[in-house]
């Protein structure tokens, strides 16, 4: 794996890129993590494979804090930022995987992104307006430290371990250093850009893809509702329906890296084939 910066607006983005020379993949994560936390498919027969690259969002990981963060801590902040890196490395025709915050940016970037081979989301509800919020998300007390500045070490601690399956001994360890690395703004103003309908509608957005969507969903999420996934409108939706992953929860690539790998690997082949088909028309 290779780790580099590239400069966006004169801010640093982190990037980590996997040895494979394949179709690329571009990996996005969620509140509060980094790019690492895709290691398990960065250092993997996957990785070897297919060209993954996944970057830290501003105030994650090793990238750079926003300059302003009440517009750069957005959904469209984050997909602006991303857009700007995949147009630096070429890497516009990818097929995007967003993981719970990384699956809204991904869809909120769609719309700037028509070469595109296809989406994946999973730990994301994509919601309209107003946001149906209990409906999407389970009433979980960890929740609430998904939009706090500052976390204790209690609450870092809870908040990581909903991220599993219940009782599982999977190591978080990388996950809570992420947390505490992470510019606590950024949960702050997320929560601010979420309030003011500061994103757009993604159930629209669903609705007018013409590539696929991939929806993963972890048995045992703690956080989103599968109920609420199995009821979308996706036209475009990978093998008609959500793909549940049994023993994982919120964060299903790090638990079940083996059957979530093999399902990317197969969804991208299939949205690679489709694009090249497209090409050959």
């Amino acid at each position: 794996m290779r780790t580099h910066i590239v400069q966006v607006n004169n801010q640093a983005i982190a990037v980590h890129e996997s040895e494979g020379s394949g179709p690329p993949i571009v990996l996005v994560h969620g509140n509060s993590s980094s790019g690492l936390t895709f290691s398990r498919q960065l250092f993997s027969p996957l990785g070897s494979d297919h060209h993954l690259v996944a970057i830290d969002l501003p105030g994650h990981g090793e990238s750079d804090r926003a300059q302003e963060p009440g517009t750069g801590y957005s959904v469209p902040g984050y997909a602006k930022t991303l857009v700007a890196v995949c147009e630096q490395l070429g890497l516009n025709d990818a097929v995007f995987v967003g993981w719970s915050l990384g699956g809204h940016v991904v869809l909120e970037a769609s719309a700037l992104l028509p070469r595109a081979a296809g989406f994946m989301i999973f730990g994301t509800p994509p919601i309209g307006f107003p946001p149906d919020m209990a409906g999407a998300f389970f009433p979980h007390p960890a929740m609430a430290a998904a939009f706090k500045p500052n976390l204790s070490e209690a609450e870092i601690e809870a908040f990581v371990a909903a991220f599993f399956k219940p009782g599982s001994p999977a190591s978080a360890e990388a996950f809570k250093a992420d947390v505490r690395r992470a510019d606590g703004n950024a949960r702050l103003a997320l929560a601010a850009s979420i309030q003011s309908g500061g994103y757009e509608d993604e159930l629209s957005i669903l609705a007018g893809l013409t590539v696929p969507l991939a929806i993963l969903h972890g048995e045992q999420e703690q956080l989103v509702s599968g109920a609420y996934l199995n009821a979308l409108v996706a036209p475009t939706l990978w093998r008609s329906e959500v793909q549940t992953v049994a023993d994982a929860g919120h964060a299903l690539h790090w638990e079940q890296r083996f059957k979530f790998n093999a399902l990317l690997d197969v969804f991208a082949h299939h949205c690679q084939r489709r694009a090249a088909a497209a090409r050959n028309n």
